[in-house]
C-alpha cells in the first residue's frame, strides 16, 4: 500500500499541518527555525500526523482543532528525533547529516526541548484536558521508554517481553495517543476510542519491529541510515534476540564480544548478520510484524465502511511493507 496515495484522502488537511510548522517554528532566535525545519523537512512519512487525521475523520470530527493537534504529533517526535541522535551519537537521520552533527549536541537538544515546550503550550489552545492528558501520558512513557533502552544496552540478557517494553514507550505509545486524540475529538463511545488507541500501539509496536529488520537489511539510500547502527550501539533488537535464543555458547559469546566494542568492523557485523540469517531472526521478527497488524486491523471492526476506515487499514499494510 503506497502511503501517499493514503495520504491523498486528507491531502489538504496534510497541506494544513505542513503550514502549521512553519507558524509553530517562527522564533526571534534564529537556530530554532533554523535546525527545526531541517529536521521537519528531511522527508518523514508523517505518519503520526496522518494517524490523527484519518482517526479523528472516523470518528466524525471536522473542527478546528484537528490540523494544529496532529502537528504537534510531529513536532513531539521530532523533537525526540534530536534527543535520540544525541543519545547515540547518530551522524545520519533519514539519509542527510543529522542535526547534532551539523549544529552539535548542545543545540540539537536545546531545540528539541523547544519543541517539546512549544507542543504543550499549543496543547492548552487545541486541546481539552483529556487530550492533554493522553499526549502528557505517552511522553512521559516516552521518557522512561528511552531510559529503559539505555539501561538495556549491551545486555544479552534483554527477552523479548523486556524489549517489547521499550518498543511501547519509544515508539507506540505516540502512535497509539495519536489515535487517541482522534476518537477524543470525535467525542465517539469509550469503546471505540480504546479500539483506536489499541490500532495505534500495536501498529506502533509493528513500525518498529520493521525498522528492526530494516536495520539488518536495507541498503544506507533505503534506510537513510548506516546499516547495522543499533548492533553498533549496543542495542539488541527483536531479531537478535530470536537469534540469541538459538546460539551455540561460542556464538554467544563472540557476540557479546562485539556489542561491547566501540567500534563496529565489517566482519563483526557479517558474522552477525549471518547469525540473525542461519536462525531466521529476520523471518521471525517479520512475522512477530504481521501479527501485531492484524491485531491493529481487528481493532477497526467496532467501526462501519468508511473511506478513512480503509485508509487506516491501508497504513496497518504500509508498516510491514515498507523500505523506508
Amino acid at each position: 500500500m503506497n502511503l501517499d496515495r493514503i495520504a491523498k484522502l486528507v491531502e489538504n488537511e496534510m497541506l494544513e499541518v505542513e503550514r502549521e510548522f512553519e507558524r509553530n517554528l517562527a522564533s526571534e532566535v534564529t537556530l530554532i527555525p533554523s535546525i527545526g525545519r531541517y529536521v521537519l523537512m528531511s522527508g518523514g512519512k508523517r505518519i503520526r500526523p496522518l494517524l490523527l487525521i484519518l482517526s479523528s475523520k472516523l470518528a466524525g470530527y471536522e473542527g478546528e482543532s484537528m490540523v494544529p493537534l496532529a502537528a504537534i504529533m510531529e513536532f513531539i517526535h521530532t523533537a525526540t528525533l534530536l534527543h535520540d541522535d544525541v543519545v547515540d551519537s547518530a551522524v545520519l537521520r533519514r539519509g542527510q547529516d543529522s542535526a547534532n552533527n551539523v549544529w552539535g549536541n548542545e543545540a540539537s537538544v536545546l531545540v528539541g526541548d523547544f519543541l517539546f515546550s512549544k507542543s504543550f503550550s499549543l496543547m492548552t489552545s487545541h486541546g481539552n484536558m483529556r487530550v492533554l492528558k493522553a499526549v502528557s501520558d505517552a511522553t512521559t512513557l516516552m521518557a522512561e521508554g528511552e531510559v529503559l533502552q539505555l539501561l538495556n544496552t549491551c545486555d544479552l540478557e534483554v527477552d523479548e517481553d523486556k524489549y517489547l517494553e521499550v518498543v511501547v514507550g519509544k515508539t507506540a505509545v505516540l502512535l497509539a495517543a495519536a489515535c487517541e486524540v482522534g476518537g477524543i475529538l470525535g467525542g465517539i463511545e469509550e469503546e471505540k476510542i480504546t479500539a483506536l488507541e489499541t490500532f495505534g500501539m500495536e501498529l506502533g509496536i509493528a513500525f518498529q519491529l520493521t525498522d528492526d529488520c530494516l536495520d539488518y537489511v536495507a541498503s544506507e539510500e533505503e534506510f537513510g541510515k548506516t546499516v547495522g547502527t543499533d548492533l553498533a550501539e549496543g542495542k539488541i533488537t527483536m531479531p537478535l534476540i530470536h537469534t540469541l535464543g538459538f546460539c551455540s555458547d561460542e556464538e554467544r559469546s563472540r557476540v557479546a564480544d562485539i556489542i561491547e566494542k566501540e567500534d563496529l568492523p565489517s566482519e563483526d557485523l557479517v558474522f552477525v548478520m549471518e547469525l540473525i540469517a542461519k536462525h531466521d531472526g529476520i523471518e521471525a521478527t517479520k512475522r512477530k510484524a504481521l501479527e501485531r497488524v492484524s491485531k491493529a486491523k481487528a481493532q477497526l471492526d467496532l467501526f462501519g465502511p468508511s473511506p478513512y476506515k480503509d485508509a487506516l487499514l491501508g497504513v496497518a499494510d504500509y508498516v510491514v511493507v515498507r523500505r523506508l
